[in-house]
């Protein structure tokens, strides 16, 4: 039992008629969304008949579905973009805080050594505290 296979461009314009249905609202299938599964459903096909032999049909039926492969990547490469845009702005903001804790951290060991050097005077004379607030009188 041999069956004929359709060539090539009458599959083809059979795929662009059941899309040009779906999209009136006339499919035989009843189909309201367009989608490759329903544009292969309407033509009597499967899906991935459209997908091996007709990647120019299905991308067509991505961009009616606004899913063009094409403006995915696009927006994906933009978004990558300005993430790493960000990711750049926030290492420099790191670098440069990483340097003023280190700053303050030589600061902090100076005053520290200091603040020995007058607790070790503070001992061996009549040094006398002066209080943070002066009593009232």
């Amino acid at each position: 039992m041999t069956s004929k296979r359709k060539p090539s461009d009458a599959r083809r314009r059979d795929l662009k008629l059941a899309i040009s249905r779906i999209q009136r609202g006339r499919a035989h299938t009843k189909a309201t969304k367009i989608s490759i599964s329903s544009v292969a459903h309407e033509a009597g096909i499967t899906p991935a008949l459209i997908h091996n032999h007709y990647p120019d049909v299905a991308e067509e039926i991505r961009e009616l579905q606004a899913r063009s492969s094409r403006a995915q990547r696009d927006a994906k490469h933009s978004e990558l973009q300005a993430e790493r845009e960000k990711n750049s702005d926030l290492r420099g903001k790191l670098d440069t805080l990483r340097l003023q804790v280190a700053k303050l951290a030589s600061i902090n060991e100076g005053l520290m050594a200091e603040n020995r050097i007058l607790k070790a005077k503070q001992g061996d004379s009549k040094v006398t505290e002066i209080p943070a607030r002066l009593p009232r009188r």
